[in-house]
């Protein structure tokens, strides 16, 4: 197991994560300490069996929510609770064995370099990758990087990230959205605005089948609808923001 960070830690929402969950758990610890689970109210026994792990596994904390509240809620509740016993950090991922825990160091380190930056994983697929999400990202990633006007966003939607939790809290706090599947890509562009710098840096992605103990939650009507109405206020704040974000733009290109 890794030597145990003061400042930075794995944090990964689970909901129904399927076999894969404790997998993901023990492969994150055996790159980085600590980990935080936060269980967003599951009902497969993931919880139980994770949260059995964390009795033998002094790198692990397990936080329960007893109701599902949305992806975003959970990495809110888990940043909190972090923030409150003096981290800074936390690499976000899911926990059903998508995202490459072997990166965790890598991406760790990157972060250590440069805290005030958010470090954002560009997926690279392989055939396992349904054509339809891959293709169909590219459209949430435009209408991200004209939001932020291209102040280099690699991927909008790839939840595989370190942030520096106090910005994101305070994004957070102001919002009654991001809660859900419209996360992952309204927290980089809020963050853009704030003036927190993405880095981006490859890491692997795999879409396991149903018989491999591969589990979606991603619904694509309901999500993609989300998302469309997340990217409609997204734009009506990036107009407001308009002036702000050319005058930025202008001292990066003019130093």
């Amino acid at each position: 197991m890794a030597v145990p960070s003061a400042t930075h830690l794995v944090l990964i929402p689970s909901y129904n994560p399927g076999p894969r969950g404790c997998a993901t758990v023990r492969a994150a610890l055996e790159q980085w300490s600590p980990v935080w689970v936060v269980v967003d109210g599951s009902t497969d026994g993931s919880g139980e069996q994770i949260s059995a792990m964390a009795a033998g596994a002094p790198g692990l904390h397990v936080l329960l929510l007893p109701q599902n509240q949305g992806k975003g809620a959970a990495v809110l509740h888990g940043i909190r609770a972090a923030m409150l016993a003096g981290f800074t950090h936390a690499l976000t991922m899911d926990s059903d064995g998508q995202h490459p825990p072997e990166k965790i160091p890598e991406f760790m380190q990157a972060s250590l370099r440069q805290p005030a930056a958010m470090v954002l994983g560009c997926p690279v697929f392989d055939s396992s990758a349904p054509n339809l999400r891959v293709q169909g990202r590219k459209v949430s990633n435009w209408w991200a990087n004209l939001e932020t006007l291209w102040c280099g966003i690699g991927d909008s939607l790839y939840g595989f990230r370190v942030y520096p939790m106090a910005a994101l809290e305070r994004v957070m706090r102001r919002q009654f959205w991001m809660r859900r599947f419209d996360f992952d890509v309204e927290a980089v562009v809020r963050l853009c605005w704030r003036g927190v710098r993405p880095m981006n840096l490859p890491a692997p992605v795999r879409y396991f089948r149903p018989d491999e103990g591969g589990v979606s939650h991603f619904n694509y009507w309901r999500d993609n609808a989300l998302l469309t109405w997340m990217h409609f206020r997204l734009f009506l704040g990036f107009l407001i923001r308009l002036p702000v974000l050319l005058t930025r733009r202008l001292r990066r290109a003019h130093p």
